[in-house]
This record gives structure tokens, C-alpha cells and sequence, in this order.
């Protein structure tokens, strides 16, 4: 499992027919950044609310409208174009290096919103659900060790 969600993205898309089942939800109105996102979290085993998807999806809708969605558009609407213009296509490769980094940043920023799933549940729901509430500074040296593995 990857320990950043930007890594488990990347290798999650690439794994075969990942790519195809995403585009055909994002053509449904899904955002791709949200579903990698919680793939990632299942995978690390985070409880799913819906307080929790909802302040997910708050936080990549205005990314998602106001800056990955334009550049998808655009790069999609010169796609014809681009097949018969070599100076087109060179700048739609651009656009798609934007759009790319464009996702990384959503992702980022999704990461960064659930560390405290991540690190609560984790360290401390799991350490108690073993071990109850015996010798708090033991428990205290195991979650110090487990952030710095």
C-alpha cells in the first residue's frame, strides 16, 4: 500500500481496466480525484461516514469546476484539431500537463484533509481496541514508533 495518496493514485490507475471503469463514472458525473481518494482510503482501512464524504466532496467540487474541468474541456475540444496540427497538439500535451498536475494538487489537498482519519484510527482506535486503556504510556511508546516507521 502506498503512504501517500498521490502514489497510490498513480499505481492504482494504471492497473488494468482501472482507467476505463473511472473514465465511464466520470462521464456519469463522478470525480475521478474522489473516487482514487477513496479507493485509498478503503485500501487504509478508514471508516467512511457521510460527514466525511460530504466534507470530501466540499472540498474537490470547487477545484474540480473552476480549474480541472476547463482544462479537461479544452484539452478534449482540440482533440480533432490537435490529430491534424502539429503546433495544436504540442499545446494540448501542455494542457494535459497542466490538467495532470491540476489533479495532483486536489489530491494533495485530500491527503492532507484526511490525515486525521488516517492517524486517529490507526494509532489510536486500533492500539486501544487490543489493548484497552492499560498503562497509557505504553500505549503512548507504541503510537510515537508506529509514526516513525
Amino acid at each position: 500500500m502506498s503512504s501517500d495518496l498521490w502514489s497510490f493514485a498513480l499505481t492504482f490507475y494504471a492497473r488494468p481496466g482501472i482507467e476505463a471503469a473511472c473514465l465511464r463514472l466520470q462521464q456519469q458525473g463522478a470525480d475521478v480525484c474522489l473516487l482514487l481518494c477513496a479507493a485509498w482510503l478503503q485500501q487504509c482501512g478508514v471508516a467512511c461516514t457521510p460527514a466525511r464524504a460530504a466534507a470530501l466532496s466540499e472540498l474537490a467540487e470547487p477545484w474540480q469546476r473552476e480549474v480541472i474541468t476547463p482544462l479537461r474541456q479544452l484539452r478534449q475540444g482540440w482533440r480533432e484539431a490537435a490529430g491534424h496540427n502539429e503546433g495544436l497538439r504540442a499545446l494540448r500535451e501542455q494542457i494535459k500537463s497542466v490538467e495532470l498536475q491540476a489533479e495532483r494538487q486536489l489530491l494533495e489537498r485530500l491527503q492532507e484533509a484526511v490525515d486525521s482519519w488516517l492517524k486517529g484510527e490507526t494509532q489510536e482506535d486500533w492500539l486501544t481496541a487490543v489493548a484497552g486503556q492499560h498503562d497509557r504510556d505504553a500505549l503512548d511508546l507504541l503510537r510515537v514508533a508506529i509514526t516513525h516507521t
